[in-house]
């Protein structure tokens, strides 16, 4: 009896207490709030160019002023819907920091292309992320896509096929990621305001979107491979 009550007992706890990754899909908002987060960003580089085509170059840092002002006040008001929608705000509470710290870098020194940095620099660091989760036989691929598309689950683990395939998947992304620091990188450097505001729209969020078409279909295609041989 005893031993069915601790069992029972031991059962309702992993019940309550779900996976670190379920918890973690929980709280990041999935993709919608990574979208979300990406919002005050695209509102800068289009606020910023449009502006600048308005005013002359004397006068950029009206430009500037307006697209720090509206990037900010987006940040701010998509951290408040999801709070009344009672939705995780981590990815709003860290594209509001991003956010401000662009701001304050291109303030100080008065160059728009400063807003871009810290976006570099995070782009670096998914490098790293992702080349060091290949090294340890973890590909960062994988763990996404538990977080974002698999409720959490990490049941691919245990299949050495597709351990094999977000390896490699991991590795276009970091590719892909590197190409990104390459052309920034050059723009920022080059001081190439409007090109690099362009680059940042066309190398985000679309080019994020192909990357997540390209992994959800090549799992998707491997596993409805496996669930269809025969076992």
């Amino acid at each position: 009896m005893t031993e069915r009550t601790e069992r029972g007992m031991d059962t309702t706890e992993e019940e309550e207490l779900p996976p670190f990754a379920e918890q973690m899909a929980q709280q990041l908002g999935g993709l919608r709030g990574m979208t979300e987060a990406a919002i005050p960003v695209i509102v800068f580089v289009l606020t910023n160019l449009l502006l600048g085509l308005r005013f002359p170059a004397e006068e950029s840092r009206i430009a500037l002023q307006w697209a720090i002002i509206a990037s900010a006040t987006v940040a701010v008001g998509v951290a408040i819907m999801r709070l009344a929608q009672r939705k995780p705000v981590r990815f709003a509470i860290n594209g509001l920091f991003g956010i401000a710290l662009g701001a304050w870098m291109a303030w100080d020194s008065g160059k728009e292309v400063d807003f871009y940095l810290p976006g570099i620099w995070i782009i670096i660091g998914q490098i790293v992320v992702l080349v060091g989760s290949i090294l340890i036989g973890h590909p960062a691929v994988g763990w996404f896509w538990s977080v974002v598309a698999n409720g959490g689950r990490n049941d691919w683990r245990d299949n050495a096929r597709l351990v094999r395939v977000f390896t490699q998947l991991t590795a276009l992304w970091a590719a892909v990621f590197a190409v990104k620091v390459v052309v920034q990188g050059s723009l920022w450097m080059a001081e190439q305001g409007t090109a690099l505001g362009i680059a940042r729209i066309v190398m985000g969020t679309p080019l994020f979107a192909l990357l997540l078409v390209i992994t959800f279909g090549v799992v998707r295609r491997v596993r409805r491979d496996q669930e269809a041989s025969p076992a």
